[in-house]
């Protein structure tokens, strides 16, 4: 990913070189009132909190004078110890670190407080104290591992930084190595050393985390590789510290901390080694408060506290800059105007900054003063790779620091090349009764200090420094409003067309749970139309024929598709059923006037409506479709489907004549169920079954005789299909001027009592 942003900058820079608009088409940089319009998207994923451990009562050090440093215990972090043993740990910036066994009862394994007592402080400034604590991935074989305090007082005179101090240093951020006697001891005893010391003016923003990749196996270039975040020491607000590569502040360094000679080493690939004036610990750069990051396979995400307005989750590699402090997230930021953010100008991509791919801004109350702390940071967390909770694979899971609120995005949308923030979802949350919570119910206080964590299974953790406890997210389930509960664990696909992709209104987001975002084909966002077919809804998909007299790919249709399969609709893979329901209402006569034949008179022998494709389909053959088409002469409203790849498909027709089913400007809840295991499909009008019979005689869909469960072919559908066939747009078949609403995609059959209940739930009274 790295490699294709620093090529694309590259070609941008050239093309620049080679045209440059003329100077009266450059736009100059504009204040923006509200810089990320678009809020946290509410989301019918619901998480289970329980309560996991809870820790002692600590002070700090010395007494406080802010009193948001009044906490119960300021736990920071948990992590598992790499050894096998499935110990986890968890340190409190007030100086202690902890071990929790199965047992879940904290006990102290080492005092950082004490052991650096009197120069250690932890009660000035936010992230002052014992800040972190990093195993070695070895550290069953070599028993090291790595802690970041804050040091004042006589260290600043008698201890001198390792890297430039910056100008009236005032505290001193130093990671230190430990060397335990025996790995295995729940107590630590061993033997120290200082890595590396650096100098912040600022009480706030000092080194904020270290930590290995995890993924880095032994051999690999980056296994045993320190990653150090350092803030900019709270100087990137007036100073070009973040951007000056020969200091440490507001940058994120990468040392080898064992060495045979030295304190620590640098690698020799790190991206800015020999270069002139440049430090070669330096991996990134142009940050302010890089407070959280974490790796998802080898992507760095990190998790980064703006100033004016922008709390951003950046895709960090080597080399990026960040921007800060000449921009704060995607924005231009002003020195001399800290009270609003700028658009960006005309020739940005020539400074090759790197954007954030997914972003929230603080929204102040009306009269809040723009210089002041407005009560929002970003705590930056995971992307869940765990076994247990599947809603949530694949999933970035993060929060606000201050007021708790947590939020996730679809971890493969976060992708700075698209040019596109990822969409951030905000879940319900919910205790171990099942009763809806916030995190500050949890932590008793409306400042939550929230944060993060993970087990060496991949399962998540939420903490709070107000109360001093942790959670475990336990369950994760879908409950999309307006669905039946029993339909939410299968809902792959759900559209309401109330929901725009941020940055592209031509796309849908999904509202099941596979995240396929659908394409509005040819319309766009105009396809959208304010006529809601149930209670709660105010927009509908209009699809159309646009230009029947001319052959062409016009026509208003939605859908996705890849020839390769699109991999989120996996759930319909080698399953013994499926429904495709939705709200449908009638424009037009029917079917529409055949585009692609010379007759003016001749039509098309179908309506297509909405549908699921094959494994193997060239955009037009399915694996389940509700649509009508042409049987023994006449037009019927039709449920189709094939259960094998390039087998024969089975057609169940209503016996109904299709206007009756679907009078003209009348909103219809249409449901169609397909049960490959027992050979069977139903049609439903509005929740009640409707007549019919198959038209295919025999066993097209090879259920005789193959072995049980009788399933689909275990191949990725293609794609979903919506008013019309060849969602990919190669050419215009089946068209349907109509409008549709709530449609929903299941990978199992619904019942027919389910059916009725979804109906009477979404209809209005």
């Amino acid at each position: 990913m790295t490699t294709f942003r620093k090529v694309t900058v590259a070609v941008v820079l050239m093309m620049t070189a080679l045209w440059t608009p003329p100077a009266f088409a450059r736009a100059e940089p504009t204040p923006v009132d509200d810089p990320i319009p678009e809020k946290p998207t509410p989301s019918g994923l619901t998480l289970t909190l329980e309560e996991f451990a809870s820790f002692p009562k600590s002070e700090t050090i010395p007494e406080p004078i802010d009193q948001r440093l009044v906490r119960w215990a300021r736990i920071n972090y948990l992590d598992q110890v790499p050894d096998g043993s499935g110990r986890l740990y968890a340190n409190d910036l007030n100086g202690k670190l902890y071990l929790l066994d199965k047992s879940r009862q904290p006990r102290e394994y080492l005092d950082v407080a004490t052991t650096f007592a009197p120069d250690f402080v932890s009660g000035r400034g936010l992230g002052s104290g014992f800040g972190f604590a990093a195993f070695h991935p070895d550290f069953a074989r070599n028993g090291k591992l790595y802690t970041v305090h804050t040091e004042w007082g006589n260290a600043l005179t008698t201890k001198t930084p390792d890297l430039p101090a910056q100008a009236g240093t005032k505290f001193h951020g130093v990671i230190t190595e430990w060397t335990a006697t025996d790995p295995k001891a729940g107590v630590f005893s061993g033997t120290r050393r200082e890595v590396l010391r650096l100098g912040f003016f600022g009480q706030i923003h000092g080194i904020q985390q270290i930590g290995f990749r995890p993924a880095a196996r032994r051999g690999d270039k980056d296994y045993g590789l320190l990653y150090v975040a350092a803030g900019d020491g709270a100087t990137g607000v007036s100073s070009d510290d973040p951007q000056n590569l020969a200091i440490p502040q507001g940058k994120i360094l990468r040392i080898n901390p064992i060495v045979s000679t030295g304190k620590y080493g640098v690698p020799s690939d790190n991206p800015f080694v020999g270069r002139p004036g440049a430090l070669g610990e330096i991996y990134a750069h142009g940050m302010r408060d890089p407070h959280r990051f974490s790796w998802d396979g080898q992507r760095l995400l990190l998790g980064h506290i703006g100033e004016h307005a922008i709390e951003a989750v950046y895709d960090v590699g080597p080399g990026d800059n960040l921007g800060w402090s000449e921009r704060e997230g995607s924005f231009v930021y002003n020195k001399a105007d800290r009270c609003k953010l700028y658009t960006l100008p005309d020739d940005d991509a020539s400074f090759g900054y790197t954007y954030p791919v997914a972003a929230y801004d603080h929204d102040p109350p009306p009269g809040h003063p723009c210089t002041a702390d407005s009560g929002h940071a970003i705590v930056g967390g995971f992307v869940y790779r765990g076994a247990k909770l599947p809603l949530l694979y694949g999933k970035y899971l993060f929060g606000d620091i201050v007021d708790g609120q947590v939020f996730y995005t679809v971890a493969s949308e976060m992708k700075e090349e698209s040019g596109q923030r990822a969409t951030i979802y905000k879940p319900r949350l919910v205790d171990a009764t099942g009763k809806q919570i916030t995190m500050q119910d949890l932590a008793g206080s409306t400042r939550v200090d929230l944060r993060f964590g993970q087990d060496g299974a991949g399962e998540l953790y939420a903490l709070s420094k107000a109360n001093g406890k942790i959670w475990k997210v336990t369950k994760a389930v879908m409950t999309p409003p307006g669905v039946l509960p029993s339909f939410r664990p299968n809902l792959v696909a759900a559209y309401d067309f109330e929901h725009p992709l941020p940055g592209d209104p031509a796309k849908e987001q999904d509202q099941g749970l596979s995240g396929t975002n659908l394409s509005l084909v040819n319309g766009g966002a105009a396809m959208r139309v304010r006529d809601g077919a149930y209670r709660g809804s105010t927009n509908a998909l209009e699809t159309k024929q646009v230009e029947p007299a001319t052959t062409g790919n016009d026509d208003w249709k939605a859908g996705v598709y890849q020839d390769t399969g699109v991999q989120s609709l996996r759930a319909f893979n080698a399953v013994k059923g499926t429904t495709v329901m939705g709200w449908f209402k009638m424009l037009g006569e029917g079917p529409a006037l055949n585009s692609n034949t010379p007759d003016p008179a001749d039509r098309f022998n179908a309506i297509g409506l909405a549908g699921i494709l094959s494994g193997d389909s060239q955009g037009h053959d399915v694996r389940s479709l509700l649509e009508l088409i042409t049987v023994n002469g006449e037009l019927r409203v039709v449920a189709l489907a094939r259960r094998v790849d390039g087998g024969s498909s089975q057609t169940f027709a209503a016996n109904l004549p299709w206007q009756q089913i679907l009078p003209r400007d009348q909103w219809v809840f249409l449901a169609a169920t397909f049960d490959f295991d027992n050979g069977t499909m139903r049609l439903f009008k509005n929740g009640r079954p409707l007549a019919g019979t198959y038209t295919v005689a025999g066993d097209p869909w090879a259920v005789e005789g193959a072995p049980e469960p009788d399933l689909t072919s275990a191949t990725d559908p293609r794609g979903i299909k919506i008013g019309g066939s060849y969602p990919q747009n190669t050419r215009e078949q089946n068209p349907c001027d109509c409008r549709m609403d709530g449609l929903m995609f299941l990978d199992r059959a619904a019942s027919p009592i389910e059916i009725l209940a979804q109906y009477e739930l979404m209809r209005r009274r």
